[in-house]
């Protein structure tokens, strides 16, 4: 019974709300509609206040109190998570208002919406880019800003974000057995992340990679191949000598070796028959 008065009562004020809305958008007073769209946005009814802003545009575009209007109406489309309208509105405001002391915060926020587009990990990651590149420019241009402290530690977690997928596209070439493309997409992710904490895994999947590409290869192409191999036992040694990814490494150092003088072996064999 409680459950159901409460329900009745939130739809009585509902209604309540939307007949009113509904008389504010049907007057002809400008100013009582403004004050009405600043009473519904205070109430965080943004929905409500978006379509008088709207509607009040045409009428106050370059008079006193539309910049305020737009800044307030941009984030009506951001608190209702509209991300696509919310970015494209702080864009112009940022492009109608160059000068106001809020452009640096609608800057901010433009590239922050695109950092409320950023998918999963598994989907397109262009919003993403764009995000990372956004606040990188926000960083450069507003240095001293209280806001770049933030827009660091965004980027940092978008990056991570990126790696991960870089390293899931890579493994998945590994899974699949296409050890030639696993080797070159590990290479290319430790280029793209050299300070990861996780490099040393990265190095050792394309050693793996390597190795196995060399087993497979035509009897012609081995030697060559496993010599790639123990370069790049050489390099991890070098770039990660506390890895606990060592051992197995030299493993793949040895197995790489040994290989190579089987070759020379069997080839000198042949030679000898001949």
């Amino acid at each position: 019974m409680k459950f159901f008065v409460h329900v009745l009562l939130i739809g009585v004020l509902l209604s309540s709300c939307s007949s009113k809305f509904s008389k504010v958008m049907k007057s002809k007073d400008s100013e009582y509609k403004l004050k009405m769209a600043e009473q519904f946005y205070a109430n965080k009814k943004y929905s409500y206040a978006q379509q008088l802003f709207d509607d009040l545009f045409p009428t106050m575009k370059g008079k006193e109190g539309y910049e305020d209007a737009f800044y307030k109406y941009a984030y009506c489309a951001y608190y209702q998570k509209d991300w696509l309208n919310a970015e494209n509105l702080f864009k112009t405001y940022i492009e109608t208002f160059p000068n106001s002391p809020r452009a640096e915060e609608c800057e901010y926020m433009r590239a922050y919406t695109f950092y409320k587009q950023s998918p999963k990990v598994d989907l397109d990651q262009t919003n993403t880019t764009k995000a990372i590149a956004l606040m990188q420019a926000f960083i450069t241009t507003h240095p001293t800003s209280e806001r770049s402290k933030e827009a660091t530690e965004i980027i940092a977690k978008l990056r991570q974000k990126l790696e991960l997928k870089e390293f899931k596209t890579a493994e998945l070439y590994y899974n699949l057995g296409h050890f030639k493309s696993a080797a070159t997409s590990f290479g290319t992710l430790i280029d793209n992340y050299p300070d990861s904490d996780k490099g040393d895994n990265y190095m050792l999947y394309k050693i793996k990679s390597s190795y196995k590409y060399a087993e497979m290869s035509f009897y012609d192409k081995q030697e060559e191949r496993f010599e790639k191999v123990i370069t790049a036992c050489g390099e991890f040694k070098d770039r990660f000598p506390d890895s606990k990814l060592l051992a197995e490494v030299e493993e793949f150092k040895t197995h790489s070796t040994h290989n190579i003088k089987k070759i020379h072996n069997e080839q000198a064999q042949a030679t000898t028959q001949r």
